[in-house]
């Protein structure tokens, strides 16, 4: 008995929308999302644009010379940004050095050497601690950190190292010393949360391959498990710097504020971010208020760089390691 073939019948088209002919609920998707993300561009070109039109009057008196200008002094009518730029940096990259060493070897323990139980349990510290509001930080540089740092500290650096910059001066307990330390408090559990959680998708294959060729456990994690997750540690020690360059109130409270430029770091310096935070309510005519949204400005810009420079250096890192970045 023969049978027939089933009909065929013509299939509709699908519906077409305006971006890439994709289907309209796509169509709509992808537009929503291009809005948000031009949002974005548009609130960070927005604050440039009132931040430039609030320093213009400082910008037109002071022109490049206030990058580079070493003496802020209100009531002379004179201001030079050279001071606070150098102790935001320098008190940034000290936590840096201090909280990368720290963060990564948490990270390290947590992944490869402590069991389950004791891996969360020291997580959730990690997480509590970057749940800390940053004034308490500060309070406790204040009472317990800064004594300690002048009595003990302090003393036994210059009594090691006698005659070196670094640790010349009055041992006041308050300067760059306790501000790279009250930072590297503050980044070590994003530099460690962000650490763990790269190091934690390094396929456990990998490992077991290192250690059926006779590797130890410590050789396994140098290179087996962190030339993978270089990337992603280097992307949380980016987190942690934009942290520490915009960071306010408990850098104000043991840096000192004194607008100096000395190499010893146990000086009183300043960060652009505490005189913003120290005298902005105290501007009482134009071009003061013109200087310290210019230092604002500044301060947007060194993070931007900063930002550029190690997006850079982490796709170049990627590319080496033979894991292209998307």
């Amino acid at each position: 008995m023969a049978t027939t073939a089933p009909e065929s019948r013509p299939r509709r088209p699908p519906t077409r929308g305006l971006l890439g002919g994709a289907s309209v609920p796509d169509a709509a998707f992808r537009a929503v999302a291009l809005a948000f993300g031009a949002l974005v561009l548009a609130l960070i070109a927005a604050m440039v644009a009132v931040m430039v039109q609030g320093s213009v009057h400082a910008i037109q008196r002071f022109g490049l010379g206030f990058l580079s200008g070493t003496l802020w002094s209100p009531n002379d009518r004179i201001f030079g940004a050279l001071p606070f730029i150098y102790g935001t940096v320098v008190s940034s990259l000290l936590a840096l050095l201090i909280a990368t060493p720290i963060g990564l070897g948490v990270a390290i323990f947590l992944v490869e050497m402590a069991p389950h139980h004791v891996s969360n349990a020291i997580s959730v510290l990690v997480e509590l601690l970057a749940a800390i509001p940053s004034v308490l930080l500060g309070l406790w540089g204040i009472f317990v950190m800064v004594p300690f740092l002048q009595r003990t500290v302090e003393p036994a650096l210059q009594a090691v190292f006698p005659g070196v910059p670094l640790f010349e001066g009055a041992p006041y307990g308050v300067g760059l010393l306790a501000a790279g330390l009250i930072l590297a408090i503050m980044i070590v559990p994003t530099i460690v949360a962000i650490s763990r959680d790269v190091m934690a998708t390094v396929p456990v294959a990998q490992r077991e391959a290192m250690l059926a060729l006779g590797a130890t456990p410590w050789e396994t994690t140098r290179r087996a498990v962190l030339p993978y997750a270089t990337s992603g540690i280097l992307g949380a020690v980016v987190l942690g710097l934009g942290r520490a360059l915009g960071e306010t109130m408990a850098v104000t409270m043991v840096i000192g504020n004194r607008p100096v430029i000395s190499p010893s770091l146990l000086e009183p310096s300043y960060t652009m971010a505490s005189v913003l935070a120290n005298e902005f309510t105290d501007a009482t005519y134009d071009l003061y208020v013109s200087a310290l949204i210019e230092i604002g400005l500044v301060l947007f810009g060194i993070t931007i760089l900063m930002n550029v420079a190690a997006r850079l250096l982490v796709r170049r890192t990627a590319r080496v390691s033979g894991r292209g970045e998307r």
